[in-house]
């Protein structure tokens, strides 16, 4: 099943754990797609990849409409995505995505959680080279022949398809994410959810006080109302 399943099983739990979060975190996804490629999911991919996460995890769609209005307020202007890259404790190189309408706050907290809990804040590109940067679709398993699936995808960039109990995983490099997309949607493949993952090249096992000082920064920042996701080479 290879490098992305066990990555990806080892962090399923840990994910949007809390699902009010999770709908934050979606919303603000909705709120940038509608303002890279209008409203309409039909000529927005993106969009379309946001809202099918949204129906994945029942986000009422209250939620869904009060995004969508969102994504149109002036006060939405400055909203955009931010990436952060530095080193936590023992060496654990950690990479984090964030949604904020006001980049110097959230410079200074991802700052300020790096200092108490003895970590470093590196500059862009200090830790990215050590994570591929992938896409992921889960996909309907229902009539799916997975093998004959596998070889039509290759062509498409598919690096790894595999059944994950609830559907069928398919992952790809993040350059190939609009081919899968077009793929599955132009073979009426119903998708389930899709999103991108960047997956350490190598990990670093710690045990006892070492890891939990590491998952005190994690959580610090995965507690972050602008961060949206959190990747980490700790085993």
């Amino acid at each position: 099943m290879g490098r992305a399943f066990e990555y990806r099983k080892a962090r399923k739990m840990a994910r949007w754990s809390k699902m009010a979060k999770t709908f934050s975190r979606i919303g603000k996804d909705i709120v940038i797609a509608i303002r890279e490629g209008g409203p309409d999911p039909d000529t927005n991919s993106r969009l379309r990849a946001v809202m099918q996460n949204a129906r994945a995890v029942n986000m009422p769609k209250e939620n869904v409409e009060r995004a969508i209005k969102k994504a149109t307020d002036k006060d939405t202007s400055d909203y955009k995505e931010v990436l952060f890259e530095g080193y936590g404790p023992h060496g654990i190189a950690i990479i984090i995505e964030t949604a904020t309408d006001n980049n110097n706050r959230t410079v200074a907290n991802i700052r300020s959680y790096f200092n108490k809990c003895n970590g470093n804040l590196g500059t862009s590109g200090s830790v990215a080279f050590m994570f591929d940067h992938n896409c992921q679709f889960k996909i309907n398993k229902e009539g799916i022949d997975i093998e004959e699936l596998e070889l039509e995808l290759i062509d498409f960039g598919a690096e790894e398809v595999f059944d994950d109990e609830d559907g069928i995983m398919i992952y790809g490099s993040f350059e190939n994410f609009g081919a899968l997309q077009s793929y599955l949607e132009g073979n009426d493949i119903e998708i389930l959810s899709s999103g991108f993952e960047r997956i350490p090249n190598t990990t670093k096992s710690l045990n006892g006080a070492d890891r939990e000082e590491v998952e005190k920064l994690l959580e610090k920042i995965e507690e972050d109302d602008d961060v949206q996701n959190v990747f980490h080479s700790m085993e």
